[in-house]
């Protein structure tokens, strides 16, 4: 009845048919990353369809692979915004956030089509089931201490569903040695930067040959004739034009009578340049220039008279890191050198890694730089490590800022689903038939999680909430357990022999922050779809109707 009052080109759905469609394309995005999560999750190959980038990657990160698919469905797209602000805000849990939303959503569209509760019933329960479970979180499952073995742990665990897992005690040593670098600097507001930590990609060797190199590693090339080391230096960091000042005009044309004429135009392009490095050279200690652009032979060649070392072409990213690590500032102008500072650092040299030429800053004014070099067989390989070792560095950085962790393997799952069970029985009304379902959609975690592995997620699901059961039972006879260093039972999937046990006992530990940030956001995600009734899609405004 609306659309007889709307524009040509609105089309709206409504009632059961949107609910039906944010529901169903929701749930279609979770179940597309849904063999991703855990230890032994499958990777995805994502390739472009552009016929001049059929480009690929190998990748089981949720937010790399819902960040690449060109969706139509709104409710779809919520969820690829909720992974992407996980990423952001956590760095780990992406998968884990959206599977859990799409599962909560699966366990409302029974209630709806089945037993026909309204939505805003479903979403009231789903609500008091998320404040249960982040009380259970909070309360039952955290542990306040975290040691250092501790985060080693979080970082072996975080990089155990990923493409490094074989090698993931030297890269959860890299990470730690690098995050403890940062913590060093300073306090945890002001040292847990991560610009100052490089990840660079180097082709070659294996994933082992990988290392942390202290200082600040650039993939360029010093000036020609200038020599490859440098101490204390002083480096002006610059993005500005150094070649000919040509006239920049489109479609401009200079009209000379002779080849004196032209001898004189050239001729002032090399004063006005020559004046530009005399004003370079006039900053006070300067004997390193990188500029974000080229530098031609002919200003290259008066910096070396001036016996000021020069860098080119340095990309955005590598200027915004040098700024953060030496110090300095990123200059287009030059007619003030006292309001400029210069960036410090105690050496620049050319090294040699494998075949590659990188220059070296050692001893920069931020102590907490640093460049994790990774090593590989090919660029899939390195792509896929640096996303992983991104995952480390900021579940690291998290823990360190909110020092509270849980246990894995489904452990602090299940725990939350008994706490929302134990609720929902002492709760009357259709709400506890919604707490009910919210507990159900924790327990598919770990029961996916089994799954992909090969194992028989029933039995070993079934088990694993036994035997918390029975620890509970255990803990309230026995009335020591008070001073043990184990508040709750910490059992869960062991999924390298397919079995329940002691996460304590195996280092499966997790970010108190990550599983937080999980339940969170897939729980407002989940309501948020439900509460839609209508589907409204708007033609964009044609031009003539501006006239």
């Amino acid at each position: 009845m609306e659309t007889a009052y709307m524009g040509m080109g609105v089309e709206v759905d409504k009632g059961e048919n949107a609910r039906l469609s944010s529901l169903i394309g929701a749930m279609a995005v979770a179940d597309l990353v849904k063999t991703t999560l855990g230890p032994k999750g499958m990777d995805k190959i994502l390739q472009n369809v552009d016929p001049n980038d059929q480009s690929i990657s190998v990748t089981n990160d949720g937010a790399t692979i819902l960040g690449r698919l060109a969706l139509d469905n709104p409710a779809a797209k919520v969820l690829v915004d909720m992974s992407k602000v996980q990423d952001s805000q956590v760095g780990d849990g992406t998968t884990s956030v959206a599977v859990l939303c799409g599962e909560l959503l699966r366990q409302a569209e029974e209630l709806l089509l089945q037993q026909r509760i309204h939505p805003q019933t479903i979403c009231q329960g789903y609500r008091r089931a998320g404040q249960v479970a982040r009380s259970c979180l909070e309360t039952e499952c955290a542990v306040s201490s975290v040691t250092r073995e501790d985060l080693l742990k979080i970082a072996r665990t975080t990089l155990s569903s990923k493409l490094v897992h074989a090698e993931k005690e030297h890269f959860a040593n890299l990470c730690l040695q690098a995050v403890e670098r940062l913590k060093s600097v300073g306090d945890i507001g002001e040292g847990l930067n991560l610009d100052h930590v490089q990840i660079l990609q180097l082709p070659g060797g294996s994933l082992r040959d990988s290392y942390l190199e202290e200082g600040f590693l650039l993939e360029k090339t010093i000036g020609i004739g200038q020599p490859k080391r440098q101490t204390n230096c002083n480096i002006l960091l610059a993005n500005t034009s150094m070649d000919t000042d040509k006239i920049k005009i489109y479609g401009s044309r200079v009209q000379v009578e002779s080849l004196n004429d032209v001898a004189s135009i050239e001729s002032a392009e090399k004063r006005k340049m020559k004046g530009k490095v005399d004003k370079i050279l006039a900053h006070p200690g300067v004997n390193v220039f990188i500029n974000r652009q080229l530098i031609y032979n002919y200003p290259e060649s008066l910096m070396k008279a001036g016996g000021c070392m020069t860098i080119e072409h340095a990309d955005f990213d590598g200027m915004e890191r040098l700024a953060a690590v030496t110090g300095g500032d990123i200059v287009s102008t030059f007619d003030t050198p006292e309001n400029v500072t210069l960036g410090k650092c105690d050496v620049i040299e050319e090294v040699l890694i494998g075949e590659t030429k990188v220059i070296r800053f050692g001893g920069c004014k931020s102590g907490a730089a640093c460049t994790i070099v990774l090593r590989g067989s090919s660029t899939h390989i390195l792509q896929e490590a640096e996303r992983s070792l991104h995952d480390a560095l900021c579940i690291l950085v998290a823990t360190i800022q909110n020092p509270r962790r849980i246990y894995g393997g489904g452990c602090t799952e299940v725990r939350m689903a008994r706490a929302v069970e134990a609720l929902a029985v002492k709760t009357p009304g259709k709400q506890a038939l919604a707490m009910q379902a919210f507990a159900k959609a924790l327990l598919q975690l770990p029961m996916i999680i089994a799954d992909n592995g090969g194992f028989d997620a029933a039995d070993l699901v079934t088990k694993l909430r036994a035997a918390h059961a029975k620890g509970d039972e255990e803990m309230k006879e026995d009335s020591s357990s008070s001073s043990n260093e184990r508040n709750y039972p910490d059992f869960g999937l062991d999924m390298e022999h397919g079995k329940i046990a002691s996460m304590d006992d195996l280092g499966i530990m997790e970010s108190f922050t990550s599983k937080m940030q999980v339940v969170t956001s897939a729980a407002e995600a989940a309501e948020m779809i439900l509460r839609v009734d209508d589907i409204i899609k708007c033609a964009p405004r044609r031009r003539e109707e501006m006239f």
